[in-house]
């Protein structure tokens, strides 16, 4: 699916659905190429000198691959969060910036795309060009990742209740695993947006004005303002996983010194009736007649005796 966004002269701005074949309206600022078929490819083939990225290129993590400047213009690889019901993944999304047109390429829905369009349908965005959708992009990345991070606080102080609970323990530890990959997801997409405004400051520093230069600096102290949440999240997550398994541990302990102490409570009474189990010809105690009650008497005195001086150690 192929939408371009148009701006008039009067700065009104308008989404439209073109269709593969059709001519590109002059007045397009943004070209959204949204899971594209073979006919909508081989139109593209014509709007770039390059050839159409492809979806195992948009996974590329090196600078040179991500942030480039190449015959279409300005290329941008950036990675943006998608949540699906209550998993969080990254989708990258590429950007070629040529003089007041951008294309953005994508092989799967990006929510963050659609809010965009909202804000334009709304009347609620404030753009000029084709580099002020790109900002505008990123801008509202940030603010989605601090709305991830704020969800991640709630749910570690939710968890943070569950963990000396027995019944919650497993999926306490799968929801706090859960937040791990999260977290990291949140971590990666900040350091790329980072790299990417940087990128965008260097390679139009001649045609950026004062608004836009300064919502750059605005997205990037968001960025250096969030960055430290992460790394607390971070040690909050770790610190709850190891007090859950400290926890686990210490139930598994406290089991154990049960079988430990019973197996020491119960040994002299064992090797008492070991004794009198020999049966050999000689044993006095075998024909008397109080040695059965005797030897019941000192299997449950040594036991006894055993267990008090536990007690008494405070080992119980």
């Amino acid at each position: 699916m192929i939408t371009a966004c148009q701006l008039n002269d009067d700065d009104v701005l308008t989404l439209t659905h073109l269709s593969a074949g059709q001519a590109l309206p002059s007045d397009v600022i943004w070209l959204d190429v949204n899971q594209p078929d073979d006919e909508e490819r081989a139109w593209l083939e014509k709007l770039y000198v390059e050839d159409v990225p492809e979806e195992d290129e948009m996974d590329d993590i090196e600078s040179s691959s991500r942030f480039r400047v190449g015959p279409d213009g300005v290329h941008i690889l950036s990675l943006f969060p998608q949540r699906l019901a209550n998993e969080t993944r990254g989708v990258n999304m590429s950007f070629t910036m040529r003089k007041n047109l951008l294309i953005s390429f994508r092989e799967e829905d990006v929510s963050i795309v659609r809010l965009l369009r909202y804000y334009i349908r709304s009347n609620k965005a404030d753009i000029r060009s084709a580099l002020d959708v790109l900002l505008l992009l990123q801008d509202l990345k940030v603010d989605q990742l601090s709305d991830l991070i704020e969800d991640a606080y709630s749910t570690l102080d939710e968890t943070a209740d569950q963990i000396i609970s027995d019944e919650q323990m497993e999926p306490t530890l799968r929801e706090l695993v859960k937040q791990e990959e999260l977290n990291g997801q949140i971590l990666q997409a900040l350091y790329d947006t980072r790299r990417a405004l940087r990128f965008i400051k260097k390679s139009f520093e001649t045609t950026l004005d004062d608004r836009q230069n300064r919502s750059i600096d605005e997205i990037l102290n968001d960025i250096e303002s969030i960055l430290p949440h992460t790394q607390f999240l971070a040690a909050k997550i770790n610190f709850q996983l190891g007090a859950s398994m400290g926890y686990t541990n210490h139930k598994q302990n406290k089991i154990i010194k049960i079988f430990s102490v019973a197996a020491v409570v119960f040994m002299p009474p064992t090797w008492i009736a070991s004794i009198y189990g020999m049966n050999f010809s000689f044993m006095p105690e075998l024909d008397w007649r109080f040695g059965y009650p005797l030897s019941i008497g000192m299997m449950f005195f040594s036991a006894l005796c055993t267990y008090l001086f536990f007690r008494r150690k405070g080992w119980l």
